[in-house]
């Protein structure tokens, strides 16, 4: 049934079916640190938000292992059941699935018998180290079930289900709440308590997504296959770029701190901060569409359909950039209004933040089109390419642009740091594209 979606659907349904379903479940996805973030910092205090924020590196390995895995599986099988080889397909989702579990205990084992050392390690003060090693230890016991929920949700869109992994993160989202309110504020679990929560929520969402695949009448499924080690190198190395977005965001934020605590102290880091929230929504659908129109893409590609290709590409471009407009408006015209919401009792702040918006905003133009070339790499297989994008965009051309641009421009030049590593990227892009045309 799939195979007759993705070959002869129309472009624009099939990309409201599978993209509408990725977008909201990137935005659920931004809900629930900001869910975590409010529990913890009002019931449990600063402490334990610093605990953690320090143990933030131990889930993103976690997290950035399941996506490594999840988008690189996706795309090399619906490049192989383009392609008609359905076998290759169904043993690199077994080989996967034991992956996962080698993996995972691992991390596990890492979690539960060095979380001191861990914590150590990612700079835990006497003060905070046994809250950051409960917090470590607890949620690496949930490693498991949390990836393969991730690589049950993405395989489940080459089935014909993409709905089912926004159904299992609108799950995850109720149970992080329904969970931070019963083991933070009526149990007293303190930081175990919003361990468990953030672990059990991701986990909740395995019933969700896992019923097609158990089933032997799906194309892929746990049942058939069998492991095939020669798929592991080109599905982690296809998958490679979102470990580096994942990396190039960590170390871009620690970059931006650090320049605005140089020129313009807390009150520019607050700004930044506040802005930040608000463009993470923006570019958190724009990732959506990326992720949506993936398996139409590795599937036509596969199926050498290249005309479904450059249709479903086209599309996403030209949605995109309606997304960015619509961001970018939002913040030059109503940016006070949104910063408010965080920042309320500081009028330089609130100042500071609504003008470099206006500057900030104009990336937004930009990042939509670099978005989805990185995505559309990853998806056809041409995975340098896509960590190129994905690493000049998040890293390298903001590193070069934070030593250069405030030196000329002062405290509008880290503002401008990211529209203009989104613009030189998007050169970079097309030239990419015209070379990929060429051959």
């Amino acid at each position: 049934m799939q195979d007759n979606i993705l070959h002869h659907e129309k472009i624009p349904k099939l990309f409201l079916t599978f993209c509408i379903p990725a977008i909201l479940s990137m935005l659920i996805a931004g809900m629930q640190t900001m869910i975590d973030g409010l529990f913890v910092g009002n019931i449990l205090g600063s402490n334990a938000m610093a605990s953690i924020n320090i143990a933030a590196p131990f889930m993103q390995l976690i997290l950035g292992l399941s996506m490594v895995v999840s988008v690189g599986t996706q795309s090399y099988m619906g490049l192989r059941i383009g392609e008609g080889n359905v076998s290759k397909a169904q043993n690199t989702f077994k080989t996967f699935i034991i992956f996962i579990v080698i993996a995972g205990i691992i991390i596990t084992i890492l979690g539960i018998g060095f979380n001191e050392q861990i914590a150590l390690f990612l700079g835990a003060s006497d003060v905070l180290k046994e809250s950051v090693c409960l917090y470590i230890k607890t949620i690496s016991m949930f490693t498991i079930p949390m990836a393969i929920m991730f690589l049950f949700g993405f395989s489940n869109r080459l089935i014909g289900h993409p709905d089912l992994y926004f159904k299992g993160m609108l799950l995850s989202l109720v149970c992080n709440l329904f969970l931070n309110y019963i083991l933070i504020a009526k149990l007293d679990l303190g930081i175990v308590g919003a361990a468990i929560a953030t672990g059990m929520s991701y986990s909740s969402a395995l019933l969700m997504v896992s019923h097609p695949l158990f089933s032997k009448k799906s194309t892929i499924n746990v049942f058939s296959g069998t492991f095939d080690q020669t798929t592991i190198l080109p599905v982690l190395y296809n998958g490679s770029s979102e470990g580096i977005c994942s990396l190039s965001a960590a170390i871009s934020a620690y970059i931006f701190n650090m320049a605005f605590m140089n020129i313009a102290g807390e009150s520019g880091v607050a700004a930044f901060t506040a802005i930040n929230y608000i463009g993470q929504f923006g570019v958190y659908v724009l990732f959506g569409i990326s992720d949506g129109i993936g398996p139409i893409i590795s599937y036509s590609y596969g199926g050498k359909l290249y005309h479904r290709v450059k249709e479903a590409l086209k599309l996403s471009y030209f949605v995109g950039l309606g997304i960015g407009s619509l961001v970018f408006m939002t913040l030059f015209f109503f940016g006070q209004t949104f910063i408010e919401w965080f920042i309320k009792e500081d009028p330089q702040i609130i100042h500071l933040a609504t003008q470099g918006a206006k500057l900030y905003s104009i990336a937004f133009f930009m990042n939509g089109f670099n978005i989805i070339n990185s995505g559309y790499f990853t998806f056809i297989g041409e995975a340098l390419k896509s960590v190129l994008i994905a690493s000049s965009r998040g890293f390298i051309f903001i590193l070069l642009g934070i030593i250069c641009l405030p030196k000329l421009l002062g405290l509008n030049g880290i503002w401008l740091t990211i529209p203009f590593a989104e613009f030189v990227t998007v050169i970079l892009g097309i030239l990419l594209l015209r070379k990929k045309v060429s051959n």
